[in-house]
Formats: structure tokens, C-alpha cells, sequence
């Protein structure tokens, strides 16, 4: 069902119908991002003040404290429409002025530019001082 937007909701098990979403929305899905070398890994974790890689995983992540559940859930808002945006979404958990976000590919298994891309951005909104130490 189409509501309004180009973006249209569908279910898992339901095949989607052509002409529901834009050429650049469809070629934006099928493009299959790489995952980052060892190298290019560690020159993007050197830029990101406050992310780090998570043990066990190929990704990174963050930790942040606001001021209080409204400050944490328009950054979180703000996060979320980027993340659209870019067709890349994260894997985050929200409580009460906390937010988390681990941020990984999971169709190319890894850590890829998306996921430096969104945090810069990610590290770009957030008020000073609200990355906290993991």
C-alpha cells in the first residue's frame, strides 16, 4: 500500500510489486557495499572521537547521555531520518536520556563506509558532551 510517500510498506513474505518505490530507491538497495580492510578500518575509527569497535563483532559502536527522554529522542529522530536516507539503519536502544547505537552492514557482514558515513553524521548532531564512555 502507497501512502503518499515513495517509500511503501510491505510484508516480509509478500513479493514487492514493480513501480512501488523510485529507480534510485531500487538502485540504492542493490548496491552492495564492501567491507573495509583492516587498514581502512582503523584510518575511520582514528576520526570517530568516541566510537569504538565492538568485541566479537565486525562493528562499531557509542554511547550517549542527554539531558533528559526528550533530548535523547530527537537525536534519535534526527538519526533516524539520515538513516533513511541513506538506506542504512542502526541497531540502537533508547533509555529514558541513553542511547546506544552499534552500527554494522549486515548484508556484506561487516563494517562498511555506510556505517562511518552514519556516524560522522551521528557524532556531527550530537550535543557536546553527550558521548559518554563505554
Amino acid at each position: 500500500m502507497q501512502t503518499g510517500g515513495e517509500h511503501t510498506s510491505t510484508r516480509v513474505d509478500e513479493p514487492r510489486r514493480p513501480g512501488l518505490v523510485s529507480p534510485v530507491e531500487d538502485q540504492r538497495r542493490t548496491t552492495m557495499a564492501m567491507r573495509l580492510s583492516e587498514q581502512q578500518r582503523e584510518a575511520a575509527l582514528a576520526q570517530l572521537d568516541g566510537w569504538s569497535r565492538m568485541v566479537g563483532r565486525d562493528a562499531i559502536s557509542a554511547s550517549f547521555r542527554f539531558t533528559d527522554f526528550n533530548q535523547a529522542f530527537g537525536f534519535m529522530s534526527r538519526v533516524a531520518l539520515m538513516a533513511e536516507k541513506l538506506d542504512h539503519h542502526p541497531e540502537w536502544s533508547n533509555v529514558y536520556n541513553r542511547v546506544e547505537i552499534v552500527l554494522t552492514t549486515h548484508d556484506a557482514g561487516g563494517l562498511t563506509d555506510k556505517d562511518i558515513e552514519l556516524a560522522r553524521f551521528i557524532s556531527r548532531i550530537a550535543p557536546d558532551g553527550s558521548m559518554a564512555a563505554l
